[in-house]
């Protein structure tokens, strides 16, 4: 038993490697670089903002999860015990909210751009209108999910590789979206706390709102066009 994460690293690699233990003592998960400065977005995100995000919150995901899948490997590479069944098994929260956290995130970089903002052009475009019926209702839709969400979670745009359709979707804590739902992530809006709070406070609609400015479409672009590939 896998988590999601775990598993599409192991489906690749496990036949070179022969054993999960050394898989793991191979690879691991390193926090990625940002594709600009700190300050970079602002005065949407500020500084402070991102760097406590990115330094100390993705970077604890990471950590976490190295040391879940650690424990993983050492526990599949004994003998199918009912202890060793049993942590397991109770790893696979762990593994599904620091591994979504890390997915998680590493997409919200790269779909945030100083450059960002607007509407996207191209296929982009083409399909957002085709499936909301315009860019109006579609970011009208995103953001009200996302705004409503109980407690902390992600709203996001996904693609549907069975019916070739985008469509909205909010989930909690840090479930990635991809395992749960189906869909293909291409845009997502990180509404925990430390996402926001230090600069807006408890107005969450407020940093909603400021997100639109700093959207990469190209990358968000990018990703829809991979999706497809894949469908």
């Amino acid at each position: 038993m896998l988590s999601a994460v775990s598993a599409s690293v192991a489906k690749s690699i496990l036949p070179k490697t022969g054993a999960l233990g050394t898989l793991v003592a191979r690879l691991k998960h390193t926090l990625p670089d940002l594709p600009y400065d700190y300050n970079a977005l602002e005065p949407y995100i500020s500084a402070d903002i991102m760097k406590l995000h990115h330094q100390k919150h993705h970077q604890t995901y990471v950590n976490n999860l190295n040391a879940a899948e650690e424990q993983l490997a050492e526990a599949m590479h004994k003998d199918m015990s009912v202890d060793n069944i049993n942590q397991i098994i109770k790893l696979q929260p762990v593994l599904k909210f620091n591994g979504g956290g890390h997915i998680n995130h590493s997409i919200f970089w790269e779909v945030l751009s100083p450059n960002g903002g607007g509407e996207p052009t191209g296929d982009l475009m083409h399909i957002i209108t085709r499936d909301f019926g315009s860019f109006d209702r579609m970011k009208e839709e995103l953001t009200n999910v996302t705004v409503a969400i109980q407690g902390s979670g992600w709203g996001w745009l996904g693609y549907n590789p069975n019916s070739f359709r985008l469509r909205v979707a909010a989930l909690p804590n840090q479930d990635p979206l991809q395992p749960t739902t189906g869909l293909i992530p291409l845009f997502g809006i990180d509404v925990w706390e430390h996402a926001y709070y230090l600069q807006y406070k408890n107005v969450r609609p407020d940093y909603v709102k400021a997100i639109w400015n700093i959207v990469n479409w190209n990358a968000v672009s990018e990703r829809l066009a991979a999706a497809k590939q894949c469908s």
